[in-house]
């Protein structure tokens, strides 16, 4: 099978998990609800994880249950030095622009996050475009209706020509179910079989999707009937 366009998520997976950056976003996410919004910080773990998980990501969730400045929110959680975090990895460079695909962003962070992080690691020219939170607002992943914003954005009408490469399993899942290609990025290899692929550095790409482009069909995984009930989520909560 054939793929025109790969859909990159952001934090995590064009960089790596261990470098810092998301528990920094976190800890300033955090303060933000504790000083800004007035929340007991005793409340503030239990009550991130229950709005990630009801509504996809915090944001979202306090955008419904409470007064949040979208714009204020994003800038603040996100005013971190990056540079302390993430170095530009060569391989990873070259193996993106072997990709004969478009490439294109697609995160639930906002796209000045986005271009901070894409410029640090030099990758800035490597993809085509940015699907971020603003743009497929008021949805975000792993909700469908953000996915088909994605798909129009990138002017895709075949979901199965497409490919999702993503750090989360719940928004690989959420591809999977509207036709698209999947590969889990886990810094750490995992026994997971129930996506396409799974790659633990980017560098790895071209010879992964060049595999999965053999296949007669990509959306054939004999593996499914085994691995049912892989719902639990890991990786970053946003």
């Amino acid at each position: 099978m054939q793929f025109n366009t790969i859909f990159f998520d952001l934090d995590e997976t064009v960089y790596p998990s261990s470098s810092g950056v998301w528990e920094a976003i976190r800890q300033r996410m955090q303060h933000y609800m504790i000083e800004e919004l007035g929340i007991p910080a005793a409340e503030v773990s239990a009550l991130r994880d229950r709005l990630y998980r009801q509504y996809g990501t915090t944001m979202r969730g306090l955008q419904q249950e409470r007064s949040l400045n979208t714009a204020e929110f994003l800038a603040y959680v996100h005013d971190i030095p990056l540079t302390d975090y993430l170095r530009p990895t060569p391989a990873d460079r070259e193996a993106l622009c072997a990709l004969p695909q478009r490439r294109i962003i697609f995160t639930n962070a906002d796209e000045p996050h986005a271009r901070r992080v894409l410029s640090i690691l030099k990758l800035d020219d490597c993809f085509e475009g940015i699907v971020d939170i603003n743009r497929i607002a008021p949805h975000c992943k792993p909700q469908p209706e953000a996915f088909e914003i994605a798909l129009a954005e990138a002017g895709e009408s075949d979901p199965t020509r497409c490919i999702l490469i993503d750090d989360l399993p719940v928004n690989l899942q959420a591809a999977q179910k509207l036709g698209l290609g999947t590969v889990l990025v886990a810094e750490t290899p995992t026994h997971r079989h129930d996506f396409d692929a799974q790659v633990s550095r980017l560098s790895e790409l071209p010879a992964v999707l060049a595999r999965l482009a053999d296949r007669p069909d990509h959306a054939a995984r004999p593996d499914h009937a085994t691995q049912t009930g892989h719902a639990t989520q890991t990786g970053h909560p946003e």
